[in-house]
């Protein structure tokens, strides 16, 4: 086995009905669980926030949700509140079928710092565990679906091209947020990089 399948954020938050939702989020799920199906190893994200988390607009007075603020790791979209540790709207979307996950990664459950990576956290240096599970198994190819293209999956495939995995994206398993051109942009950036988008 050398390859994984990275089914990013498939959460109520980031679906319709969801405190962040992505536009047709859970159009996708049918197609991620038929792709979970084959996949030789497969592993799920979740984002797993504090309440009170410091992404959240709420922590910032006078500051409105998808405004832009420097943070101490640097810049940082602020969020609706979402993905709150134990809650409804983190759990995965109830059609997703995770039974065939052998790993979750949660991400973002630091208070200080947000994680739009299954790798690392938004700081660039602390990481998640993922790298050492994948090279443990033999990883060395993974394909990403998921949400939302261009941060939490656009950021995975970023950092896997960078430790050198053979990295695809199948855009037709994946919905974008784009605020503010930032699907176009991820896109143009990801095929430069080398990653495959399908």
């Amino acid at each position: 086995m050398s390859h994984a399948l990275l089914v990013v954020d498939v959460q109520n938050d980031f679906c319709p009905g969801g405190a962040l939702a992505v536009p047709e989020g859970d159009v996708i799920v049918p197609g991620i669980n038929a792709a979970m199906a084959e996949a030789a190893a497969v592993v799920l994200t979740q984002d797993w926030h504090p309440a009170g988390h410091s992404s959240f607009a709420s922590q910032h007075p006078g500051r409105a949700p998808f405004e832009m603020i420097e943070m101490a790791y640097g810049p940082q979209v602020l969020w609706p509140d979402h993905c709150i540790i134990g809650s409804e709207g983190a759990a995965f979307h109830p059609d997703l079928v995770t039974d065939r996950a052998e790993l979750i990664i949660r991400k973002g459950y630091h208070r200080s710092v947000d994680s739009y990576s299954a790798f690392y956290e938004n700081d660039r240096t602390t990481p998640t565990g993922l790298d050492g599970y994948l090279r443990s198994r033999g990883i060395d190819s993974v394909t990403l679906v998921g949400l939302a293209t261009d941060f939490c999956v656009a950021y995975s495939a970023r950092d896997a091209i960078r430790h050198g995995y053979e990295v695809t994206v199948r855009m037709e398993l994946c919905r974008a947020i784009d605020l503010d051109g930032s699907l176009a942009a991820a896109t143009v950036e990801l095929a430069g990089m080398g990653v495959a988008l399908v």
